[in-house]
């Protein structure tokens, strides 16, 4: 998730029980021609073990380059074949790649034959409602030598609109051999048992579930294993957070993004975020967050 899964979140995010931590989707190009910017982002915390980074790029030159100049520092290397956004599958990438699942295959081959880590792709169920392919898709990843792939149940189409379907996960999962881990509308700990037992993934991706609380995964593994989970405090969960976004140096425009999600669900929330959203530096931002 751009501009949400930065280091100090996937920290806090481990910390709380999260199995698999990813870094953000990065351009291959960027990384290629050395963007300060995106190489900043690769950075992670000695607590993510096991951590993925996910890249994406239509070129397949520089999407094995940049896999090769990072893979030193993660266990995983995910390529993205599931981002809507137009800024990204204009130029070919992201969830475009769907219209060509040989050219999926051929990349992933590629790419697995070049690095000494673990390869994964992340899909989506289709282009749209009249072309849904996740099956033959993850078939070709499988085939290409992917260790797992995962999928959200919404076509490119949707973006993240209507409800994600995951009778098409489920089928995904009984078709292949390889890990396959599920995606999409899973916000509560009731509904990630529910999805879990319904489709019989090995197991279920965590996105916009844990934006503004990462304590979701202590909540998740607290009710499987006693059926109860309590909350904890979006205010302590923030100072935790910016305590790791210090030690990392996560700008400024970073943290306020961060600090408003937070916000979200609690009394006063949405005047508490007017406030936020005129904040120029980081001390203004730690006053209106402690009144």
């Amino acid at each position: 998730m751009a501009g949400v899964t930065d280091v100090a979140f996937r920290t806090l995010a481990k910390k709380y029980g999260a199995g698999l931590t990813y870094t953000e989707f990065l351009s291959s190009s960027a990384i290629v021609r050395g963007s300060k910017k995106t190489l900043s982002l690769v950075k992670t915390d000695p607590i993510e073990k096991p951590v993925a980074v996910q890249l994406f790029g239509h070129n397949i030159k520089e999407v094995i380059q940049a896999a090769k100049l990072v893979e030193n520092k993660f266990d995983i290397i995910d390529i993205n074949c599931g981002c809507p956004a137009w800024k990204v599958i204009k130029t070919g990438a992201g969830s475009a790649m769907l219209n060509d699942p040989d050219k999926i295959a051929t990349f992933v081959g590629k790419i697995v034959s070049a690095v000494n880590i673990p390869v994964t792709v992340k899909i989506r169920s289709g282009i749209d409602a009249k072309h849904i392919n996740a099956v033959d898709v993850a078939r070709k990843i499988q085939d290409a030598g992917a260790s797992a792939v995962a999928i959200h149940g919404r076509t490119q189409k949707q973006g993240y609109r209507g409800n994600a379907d995951w009778k098409i996960i489920t089928k995904v999962k009984e078709e292949v051999d390889i890990p396959v881990i599920g995606n999409g509308d899973v916000f509560t700990p009731e509904v990630f048992e529910k999805r879990l037992e319904e489709s019989g993934v090995d197991a279920i991706m965590i996105a916009r579930g844990a934006i503004g609380n990462p304590y979701v995964f202590t909540q998740i593994k607290d009710y499987i294993k006693t059926g109860e989970y309590d909350s904890k405090d979006k205010k302590e969960q923030f100072d935790e957070y910016l305590n790791l976004a210090r030690k990392y140096n996560i700008p400024f425009l970073t943290i306020k993004t961060q600090a408003i999600s937070f916000t979200k669900g609690t009394q006063g929330g949405a005047p508490l975020r007017n406030k936020l959203g005129v904040t120029k530096m980081l001390r203004q931002l730690e006053k209106v967050m402690e009144k």
